[in-house]
């Protein structure tokens, strides 16, 4: 893996811990946040590991993983996962769309986002 590569993978595992404590913090709208940027980061350093420019500036999941022709990779479920993922970047920052997101993101669920994150973060890493 290259250094670029290597840097993305490292603030992908440092998101994920964060999202973690931000589970046992009840915080949990960062941890939907989080779990978005975990799964951006580390499509990044696929991108990297796979190019030689640097990744488009964009949080647009599908499209990051469009770009490093991962996206034909991924399985239904995990398309159906990143489909899930991409409202929790931009929704979750914005007042008007900050109660919808907190009454999806109850204990339970960020548990299983969690789960799935690590999941498909492990299996991207898989691919580097």
């Amino acid at each position: 893996m290259n250094e670029k590569a290597t840097y993305w993978t490292e603030i992908a595992d440092y998101d994920l811990e964060t999202a973690k404590a931000m589970l046992i913090s009840k915080r949990y709208l960062y941890v939907g946040f989080l779990c978005h940027q975990t799964i951006e980061k580390i499509i990044k350093a696929y991108y990297c590991s796979t190019r030689e420019d640097i990744p488009p500036y964009t949080h647009n999941l599908k499209s990051l993983a469009e770009k490093c022709e991962l996206l034909p990779l991924f399985s239904e479920e995990q398309l159906d996962f990143i489909e899930e993922l991409l409202p929790m970047n931009i929704e979750a920052r914005y007042p008007t769309h900050k109660e919808k997101m907190l009454k999806i993101l109850t204990p339970q669920k960020c548990g299983e986002i969690i789960k799935q994150t690590e999941t498909l973060c492990q299996w991207i890493k898989q691919q580097l």
